[in-house]
């Protein structure tokens, strides 16, 4: 029996239906029927209710020096948060002079934003590879220069001392964890050292909440900013998204209406994805807060070099629930298949196996299936959808037996979704609680984010997957700003080839780039996959390459969907001269605008000898 005709473990979910408005000029209103419940004023509230209601159980674990799991339970969570917020107020910190968090995921980190919300003072963390891969500090720079924080937390100031002597301001706190004082790395520049008298994070607990805490937090209300996200910056500079009180709240119960298990069964997360990203930080974080869960901070990543860390807990974790970026299942397949500890352990209770971020290919889809297969005798559902950090995240969802990669589902409930016309396609534009009110300090792009009737503009390209069927819901269609002409005139959707073209090269490719600007022919730059190119010869890879880009141009329907030629790049995409983001989203314009001579060599005739050239069989024109 296929792993497809197997019965699927049963998730307790809500349903995922719609009403469609066709109007006269194309334009779409879709939304779910079903009414969003109430939900909490403020996230910080369900800290408190969990604190009185489950005191003991674990909030946040994370392994300490020694391996053992470190923990924080919700009423030790609340204390330590008052504390830690009675040092914030006393400060002087507020949406004038808000709080930097610039290291990773922690309990520290964690407390200090619980406080900054319970104190009702915004915070911002940023992408520690801004501080810790970069070398010139630009985006860092720009982003505390749009700040202008009162309060920077680092948790080890050695790691950090370069970045931190690089951006932080005469008469701003720098808050580490204690160990590293007096031992920074570097040279003092002119004038005084940020680091000469860093506070010890402990030092934030060194005093008794008072009235003023209470008054604080009874002042917190949907409309106060929690904090400010920023964008990875994939098609241009960074963008500070205001995060409200509503939108996380709002999200959490429009995730546990579709997600009912979530309400019913306390979470249990084993979970890397970086809280300085809505994915991690808002959805992921916050479902546990929300609904009494425990969170198991995992320091692992999706890199060759850290996902054995990964690998470790989740032998160690039994998650109900499981959410990753595409790469972290792609790097997640071989150790499953390879460790039956591990698969047993991995699909034991787990509800749901969720992806965001981009698209999975199908080839992962179906393995991970046939793994649940092996390990329990029948297939976990896959759920994914469509959001974005101004939708808090969670917008759109698809949790259906018969979906496939590509699909993103339907508006959940409280959200209306707006197909409107942008060339020819549909963007999606979305209205509701979850929905940012603009971006810090932005005025101007704040205002040119909403159209006329108030919809938030995504940029992002929907399809009806059957339009006879709405009930099957959208496919994603790629960014409408990544699009562009051949010189035939020949629209070429970045998206959709861009995954068929990653498709067809894996596991070869880390990344594309599709170049094709007003020229003739689409062509492409490929960022190898060093774990498996550089074991090759130098001639098998470029004949395997070749045959890969053949089957792209072998399924093409015309011009626009062909990539005859591809050039391996030696250089990896440069974090400082913004071609990759902290997450590892390519900016394609900046890596075409970087690397301009190496395009020029694609369309040189005849083609240099480093140009790859798809081994053709029968294609479409």
């Amino acid at each position: 029996m296929s792993p497809a005709t197997l019965r699927v473990r049963p998730a307790r979910l809500g349903p995922l239906d719609a009403v469609v408005d066709r109007r006269a000029d194309g334009t779409t209103y879709v939304r779910s029927p079903h009414a969003l419940g109430p939900y909490a004023a403020k996230l910080t509230e369900r800290l408190e209710h969990w604190a009185t209601h489950a005191p003991d159980r674990t909030f946040l674990a994370q392994r300490g020096p020694d391996g053992a799991w470190r923990t924080l339970t919700y009423a030790d969570a609340l204390t330590r948060t008052r504390r830690i917020a009675q040092a914030l107020l006393d400060r002087g910190l507020s949406e004038e002079r808000p709080i930097v968090i610039l290291s990773g995921n922690g309990i520290e980190h964690g407390l200090l934003a619980l406080a900054a919300m319970y104190a009702a003072i915004p915070y911002a963390p940023i992408a520690p590879a801004y501080s810790l891969i970069a070398r010139e500090f630009g985006t860092l720079r720009y982003l505390m220069d749009s700040l202008r924080p009162g309060l920077v937390y680092a948790a080890d100031g050695n790691a950090f001392a370069n970045a931190l002597r690089a951006v932080v301001s005469d008469g701003v706190e720098v808050v580490t964890d204690g160990r590293h004082r007096g031992q920074f790395r570097g040279q003092t520049p002119e004038g005084s050292d940020p680091l000469a008298t860093t506070t010890p994070f402990a030092e934030l607990e060194a005093h008794a909440p008072s009235q003023a805490v209470d008054a604080a937090h009874a002042a917190v209300g949907p409309d106060t900013i929690a904090k400010i996200l920023f964008t990875s910056g994939s098609t241009g500079r960074p963008k500070g998204v205001l995060t409200t009180q509503r939108m996380l709240c709002a999200n959490q119960e429009q995730l546990r209406t579709v997600m009912r298990f979530l309400a019913e069964e306390p979470p249990v997360l084993c979970d890397w994805l970086p809280w300085n990203h809505v994915f991690g930080g808002s959805h992921n974080f916050g479902i546990v807060l929300y609904n009494g869960g425990t969170l198991y901070i995992d320091e692992g990543k999706p890199t060759p070099a850290a996902f054995d860390i990964t690998a470790r807990n989740l032998r160690d974790i039994e998650h109900t629930v499981y959410f990753n970026v595409p790469r972290g299942y792609e790097m997640l397949v071989p150790h499953l298949r390879a460790d039956p500890e591990l698969r047993a352990r991995f699909f034991r209770r787990v509800e749901i196996l969720f992806y965001a971020a981009a698209g999975l290919g199908q080839r992962f889809w179906d393995e991970l299936q046939e793994l649940a297969v092996e390990a329990c005798g029948e297939r976990v559902r896959m759920v994914t959808g469509l959001g974005a950090t101004e939708t808090a995240p969670f917008a759109l969802c698809i949790a259906s037996d018969d979906a496939r990669a590509g699909m993103v589902g339907l508006p959940v409930p409280g959200v209306e979704l707006k197909l409107a016309r942008v060339g020819d396609k549909m963007e999606a534009r979305m209205r509701g609680p979850n929905i940012t009110p603009g971006f810090w300090r932005d005025p101007a792009r704040s205002s040119a984010a909403f159209d006329e009737e108030g919809y938030y503009r995504s940029g992002d390209a929907l399809v009806w997957v059957d339009p006879a069927h709405p009930s099957k819901g959208f496919a994603f269609d790629g960014r409408i700003d990544e699009d562009f002409k051949l010189s035939t005139g020949t629209w070429v959707s970045v998206g959709p080839l861009r995954a068929r073209l990653l498709a067809s090269l894996a596991p070869y490719a880390q990344d594309v780039v599709i170049a094709g600007h007003d020229r003739d022919e689409v062509t492409a730059l490929i960022f190898p996959n060093r774990a498996t190119c550089d074991v090759l010869q130098h001639d098998v890879l470029r004949a395997i390459l070749s045959g890969c880009l053949g089957e792209v141009c072998a399924g093409a329907t015309g011009s626009s969907t062909r990539v005859p030629r591809a050039l391996v790049l030696d250089e990896p995409p440069s974090i400082d001269a913004g071609e990759v983001t902290d997450k590892g989203s390519i900016n394609q314009r900046a890596v075409l605008r970087n690397r301009a001579a190496l395009v020029q060599e694609l369309y040189a005739l005849p083609a240099p000898g480093r140009v790859i050239i798809a081994h053709e069989g029968n294609t479409h024109d």
